[in-house]
């Protein structure tokens, strides 16, 4: 009896091959094409990018677990170091809570003004794709009618996407540095709000290549919050040890409220960018 013959498996739709150490090239590779296809097909040019804390609530949650908080610790006959201790942190919530706010208002005071642009999807809001301050960016975007991006990671706690990004503008990475490399890579303005290593991390990254500059384009760098980030990083030390100069200092901005880093952000790009930066309602120049 003849043997029946069959194909064998192509190599790419091998997916045992595709998920093994020995593929892992394809992999990054995938991660960088993929993503540009897709900015290509949907004409976003470039980005303004929200760095944040995960952690950082909206206000209205954080004023409801400090009402649970105060409920709980007044119910307590006994003295209860957990309940105390619960609303303690409730407490440094809803102080916190304050840039979930600022971070949407801003994003919608951004996608507003790109909105107005001759050019469009110039300047498009662009988070991590998580919660807390990642979704405050994609949030403010969305209520001012405006699309953004959002460049997801996955982790062994799962991050799962908010829900304020666009499916074809929804990202997820396995590997943090060609998801660096997509922040970095359409950027022209970045804002760092409050965070924690994941926050410094993509921060003194961005800040490494612009002192050294490996970025060669014009990029705004706003650090949002200036007590934070001076209780939190001691820049004046920094210099007095002659581990940053001076000059150093220039590369970012402080700001402190929305209106704020959104003037800094729109003046600096219109010096930068002002071809790209003309508004609809402007006059057109005389020749």
């Amino acid at each position: 009896m003849a043997k029946q013959m069959h194909k064998a498996e192509k190599a790419y739709k091998n997916l045992e091959f595709l998920t093994s150490p020995d593929a892992r090239v394809i992999r990054l590779i995938s991660e960088f094409l993929e993503p540009a296809r897709r900015f290509r097909h949907e004409g976003i040019k470039d980005t303004i990018v929200f760095f944040g804390s995960a952690r950082i609530l909206p206000q209205a949650k954080a004023r409801q677990h400090l009402k649970e908080a105060s409920r709980r610790l007044k119910g307590n006959n006994r003295l209860s170091s957990k309940a105390q201790n619960d609303l303690d942190g409730a407490k440094i919530d809803l102080e916190m809570s304050r840039y979930y706010e600022d971070a949407v208002k801003l994003s919608g005071l951004l996608t507003k003004w790109s909105n107005r642009l001759r050019q469009k999807n110039r300047f498009v809001i662009s988070s991590g794709g998580g919660p807390g301050i990642m979704e405050a960016a994609n949030k403010g975007a969305k209520l001012a009618k405006g699309r953004s991006v959002g460049l997801n990671i996955s982790l062994p706690f799962e991050q799962n996407s908010n829900p304020y990004i666009p499916d074809e503008l929804n990202f997820d990475f396995h590997y943090f540095f060609m998801r660096k490399l997509w922040f970095v890579y359409l950027s022209k303005a970045m804002v760092m709000f409050p965070g924690g290593f994941g926050t410094f991390d993509e921060s003194f990254e961005v800040l490494t290549l612009l002192q050294t500059r490996k970025i060669k384009k014009k990029v705004t760098v706003v650090l949002y919050g200036k007590e934070y980030w001076q209780k939190t990083i001691n820049f004046e030390n920094l210099i007095r040890l002659k581990m940053i100069s001076p000059e150093d200092l220039k590369i970012f901005h402080f700001a402190d409220s929305p209106d704020e880093a959104f003037d800094y952000i729109v003046r600096d790009l219109r010096k930068n960018y002002p071809g790209e930066t003309a508004e609809e309602t402007e006059s057109p120049a005389v020749v």
